[in-house]
């Protein structure tokens, strides 16, 4: 909604400067600037640990945080946030299962005080902007360093140390174990059940990274129980396996409407080991995480996967330009790519090919030309509501300018079922306090996949087309709201001859007919 009085502004003379400018000027827009999507998916990751700020705010500055970071990534054009809700078996919201985590109290178990939700919070606050929510996990991480964890006394890792292990100074659990697994899915049932979520998001922590000189053989003890004369890495990949596969039915099964997303390290497998693997020269994520990305993907266990292609376009072990181009031609619909992008590294270093002074513009680009990519997600978000060397303006008045619907969803669990959702009515002007509204009533909910849960607003100038809902410049609101504003009586004129469509998304980001009015 923040953007809406600038959007209405380029619409009325959005004719006028471009015919004009045109006249005396060549407009030179970068591909990246030109090829902005109607559809994309724009997510930022804002993580809890190590992030010492949160334990230093009390309730209301933590919660006017939360809603200045969502502000500044809603400008940027982003429409998803990807929260870090579980670092370490721990919980950034009310939780039976797990304890409080110290990353946001400074010490495990803690409750805030005065107490708040800030997943809850969050949610709420992303939907207001119509943005998705997804809760990020990391599925078998406890402790991120032993040596200044406050483990609880009560914590199952005391109580059944066997199903448990440790490694380069931090605690696991052992994805051998089926009780563990149970436990894993338990905790993503719960939040599905009491918290509305667009999407559960894991990521690249499966079996631990390797350290140097420290070969990994924590797990001896529990490969000589279950190991049944496998070969150990096989043996690995396929406790990670059943883990993805139960974690998919538990979803299904719980809200079928709600994605799966895994965002992978950059890797699955280098060339020199593995034919169908990359040109790299990296950490695996087969051989070394022991996770099989793209079997999980085959087997429809995952909805959408985010490599992290964290390095620059052209470095020579891991080129993140040869990368993103093969994830592009080895990912298959029905699963979605989006590539995770690192901001600082993006920022840092200036394009060879291009001579621009940072990779930017060619890595959207690039995201954009690839078939298969349906958008990116920004590590961290905390870089892009930073500004840090200007990303934000750059994503804001140029490459993220438009505002974008997420992709739709090819829903498994519901496939063959072309619903959408309805239509909102009575669309109408009203004014308040001096300033003026579009207004609209939201179509009742089921709690189901085709329920509206946001709206998408156009304005049109007079000699438009209002059946052309295509174009992205059209776009000049997306909300969880049932209003916007429009005006004020500072400039009264500033919405006369605009025409307005509001149409629903639902949960798979289906979209209804539009409602229109002419002003």
């Amino acid at each position: 909604m923040t953007k809406l009085k600038s959007y209405l502004f380029k619409r009325l003379f959005a004719a006028f400067f471009i015919a004009c400018f045109s006249a005396c000027f060549a407009i030179n827009l970068s591909a990246a600037e030109q090829e902005a999507q109607k559809r994309e998916f724009r997510g930022a990751w804002l993580h809890l640990i190590g992030q010492t700020q949160w334990m230093k705010m009390p309730t209301n500055k933590a919660k006017a945080y939360i809603q200045d970071q969502l502000d500044k990534l809603q400008a940027a054009g982003c429409n998803a946030v990807i929260f870090q809700v579980r670092p370490t078996a721990d919980a950034a919201y009310k939780s039976d299962l797990e304890p409080w985590t110290s990353w946001l109290t400074g010490r495990r178990g803690k409750a805030p005080d005065p107490m708040w939700d800030p997943m809850e919070f969050t949610i709420q606050e992303a939907h207001n902007r119509g943005m998705e929510f997804h809760a990020w996990l990391n599925p078998y991480r406890v402790s991120s360093n032993l040596s200044t964890d406050n483990i609880p006394a009560d914590h199952d890792s005391k109580k059944h140390p066997e199903r448990y292990f440790k490694y380069d100074g931090k605690l696991f659990f052992d994805p051998a174990y089926q009780e563990n697994r149970d436990f894993i899915c338990k905790v993503v049932e719960d939040i599905m059940s009491r918290y509305d979520v667009d999407a559960i998001h894991i990521d690249d922590y499966f079996y631990p990274y390797p350290a140097a000189g420290n070969p990994f053989n924590a797990d001896a003890a529990s490969y000589a129980k279950f190991g049944k004369g496998m070969n150990k890495a096989d043996w690995r990949r396929h406790n990670v396996d059943l883990l993805i596969k139960q974690l998919h039915d538990t979803m299904r099964a719980t809200k079928p409407w709600v994605r799966f997303g895994v965002s992978p390290f950059g890797i699955w497998r280098n060339k020199k080991n593995d034919p169908r693997g990359s040109n790299s020269n990296g950490l695996q994520n087969y051989d070394d995480l022991y996770a099989d990305v793209l079997l999980w993907s085959n087997n429809g266990w995952i909805d959408y996967l985010a490599p992290q292609l964290y390095w620059n376009l052209d470095l020579q072990v891991a080129p993140s330009r040869h990368l993103a181009e093969w994830w592009d031609k080895n990912v298959k619909a029905p699963t979605q790519l989006y590539i995770g992008q690192d901001t600082k590294r993006t920022m840092d270093v200036a394009d060879a090919r291009t001579k621009a002074k940072n990779e930017l513009a060619s890595k959207i680009e690039l995201s954009r030309r690839l078939k298969n990519v349906e958008g990116n997600v920004w590590w961290h978000g905390y870089w892009v509501t930073e500004n840090y060397k200007g990303v934000r303006d750059s994503l804001q008045n140029h490459f993220q300018r438009t505002i974008a619907l997420p992709p739709t969803w090819d829903n498994l669990a519901v496939k063959g079922d072309d619903k959408r959702p309805q239509a909102p009515s009575n669309l109408r002007i009203e004014r308040y306090d001096g300033k003026t509204f579009l207004e609209w009533e939201a179509p009742k909910k089921h709690d189901r996949e085709d329920d509206a849960v946001k709206f998408v607003v156009y304005s049109f100038l007079p000699d438009e087309n209002m059946q052309n809902l295509d174009d992205p410049e059209t776009i000049v609101a997306l909300t969880g709201m049932t209003r916007v504003k429009i005006s004020d009586d500072m400039d009264p004129m500033s919405i006369e001859g605009l025409r307005f469509a509001v149409t629903s998304l639902d949960r798979l980001n289906r979209e209804s007919r539009p409602v229109t009015l002419r002003r």
